[in-house]
């Protein structure tokens, strides 16, 4: 189901820039975003992903990980495909590296958003967890579905990359209970070369969160010699105390995966020089996962 995108502005000869996150893609007639999801169709900009997902559980709000916002709970978990970075590491790189430029979708569900919240509601779950693939590029549908959630009692946690814009979250923080985002590493060299991206609109983000008072926990996936210096370990670890000490750090394993295959899992040694390192910079709640 397409629909006509939030957070656009139109420009000469049915040209687009798209304001929904940090890349503000300028989009030609007829073609897609990065993100694969949004498509510039005669100078009106719309969204693919609206109502279809490609994934539904039910799963720990501790798998988000979230271990400070209602603990030991259920959260049910959504995502379509797409997304708006390229990491070479994703570990769900299956689904957020397809588009809807072509491709196989026999697999996608369309599920409306009431329908979301129903099956949320009857399994008995806490909150919606917009999850597995970037949320930012399904923000529309996200949108629709919080807005109904938070009527019917349900929190929503979005687990992101960060990358949205100002607008973005202005918009979506009125329904947005909690975050988890990946702050990949701390430097911009890893985000141009490996996400395609870049690290500042990341840490605005982060600091934007926490100024609105969104609960937020962060996650850095530690790959070997990638992003695993005690140097950038410890520029990460200054950032989040600098924020606020309370703010959880997850450390969490990385696996081979995608178009990594050739590295090696992350050494439990490197994990806990990293976690020391937090701890040692006053963070007050460091953690260890995927392990």
């Amino acid at each position: 189901m397409m629909i006509e995108a939030f957070l656009y502005s139109k420009n000469e000869d049915h040209r687009v820039t798209c304001d929904l996150c940090a890349h503000r893609c300028p989009i030609m007639p007829s073609h897609f975003g990065r993100c694969g999801v949004r498509q510039n169709i005669d100078g009106i900009l719309m969204t693919h992903a609206y109502g279809q997902t490609v994934a539904e559980h039910i799963d720990p709000i501790e798998k988000k990980p979230l271990y400070h916002f209602l603990p030991h709970s259920q959260t049910y978990s959504i995502s379509t495909i797409g997304c708006n970075f390229k990491c070479g590491f994703c570990q769900n790189g299956s689904i957020s590296q397809q588009t809807f430029n072509g491709g196989d979708l026999s697999h996608l569900r369309e599920s409306p958003p009431s329908d979301i919240v129903t099956r949320a509601l009857d399994s008995g779950c806490s909150s919606i967890s917009y999850t597995y693939t970037e949320p930012t590029i399904f923000f529309e549908y996200a949108y629709d579905i919080a807005r109904i959630a938070k009527q019917k009692g349900l929190a929503n946690i979005f687990v992101t990359n960060g990358y949205m814009t100002k607008e973005a979250l202005d918009m979506i923080a009125p329904f947005l209970d909690a975050c988890n985002v990946d702050l990949k590493a701390f430097s911009g060299s890893f985000y141009k070369t490996i996400c395609k991206a870049t690290l500042q609109p990341v840490l605005d983000t982060i600091l934007a969160l926490h100024q609105k008072k969104i609960w937020i926990e962060l996650t850095t996936l530690l790959i070997p010699d990638q992003n695993d210096s005690v140097e950038e370990l410890t520029q990460i670890a200054q950032f989040i105390y600098n924020i606020d000490p309370d703010i959880p750090w997850h450390l969490s394993r990385f696996f081979p995966r995608f178009q990594f295959l050739d590295y090696e899992a992350t050494h439990m040694h490197s994990l806990e020089i990293a976690a020391d390192i937090g701890r040692k910079m006053g963070i007050k709640h460091v953690y260890i996962g995927n392990v």
